[in-house]
């Protein structure tokens, strides 16, 4: 099954093209510019480099928050019309659960964490077991810093996300065990919204 899939939904901007489980090209840029800018040049850019047209795909897939409103805005605006355009059904994801697929094959305990703004971060909790799908631990919410850093305690903790470096120096005093995920793998990506999505392509669940 072949997805083009969006991640617009933080600072960074990806897409990414996958058949399955497999990557075939993907583009990232996180260099300031609105996703306006960026966002359906690289789609562009990725179908053209592999000589494919939107209408050959099967599908696409969009993360749909939680996140910045203009930058999801623009991400399902992009793909709605995708959709519209040719025919195709869609999958809106959770912006979080598309994080802790960036850790796929990692084994532990993962906190996707978004800056809020107002001392306040969008959270959720995945556990990670090898080659199994992330297991989701909690609800996408909106908490405080400091609530969270109470909720990990002395756990040891993956941090990944916009929100991870914010975090991990605001709680690194009182959660000692929190680890920030590596720097290339910190930021949203399109591959994780394409397999989180993956499933539900599967079993009919689209738009």
């Amino acid at each position: 099954m072949k997805i083009l899939s969006f991640e617009s939904s933080a600072v960074s901007a990806a897409v990414c093209l996958t058949d399955g489980t497999r990557v075939i090209a993907s583009a990232f840029q996180n260099c300031g510019l609105t996703h306006s800018r960026t966002l359906l040049p690289m789609a562009e850019q990725v179908l053209n480099n592999v000589g494919m047209q939107p209408s050959g795909l099967d599908g696409f897939a969009v993360a749909a928050g939680p996140g910045s409103f203009t930058g999801i805005r623009i991400g399902v605006a992009t793909v709605k019309g995708l959709c519209f355009g040719t025919d195709k059904l869609c999958v809106g994801v959770s912006t979080l659960e598309a994080m802790a697929w960036n850790l796929y094959g990692m084994t532990g305990t993962i906190s996707c964490v978004m800056d809020a703004r107002a001392g306040q971060v969008y959270h959720a909790r995945f556990a990670l077991n090898g080659v199994q799908p992330p297991v989701r631990l909690t609800p996408d919410r909106a908490v405080t810093i400091l609530s969270l850093g109470e909720e990990i305690g002395q756990n040891r903790e993956i941090l990944v996300g916009d929100g991870a470096e914010m975090c991990y120096t605001k709680l690194i005093e009182i959660c000692p065990q929190i680890v920030l995920a590596p720097s290339h793998l910190i930021y949203p990506g399109a591959y994780g919204v394409a397999m989180a999505a993956l499933s539900q392509f599967e079993s009919g669940k689209t738009l």
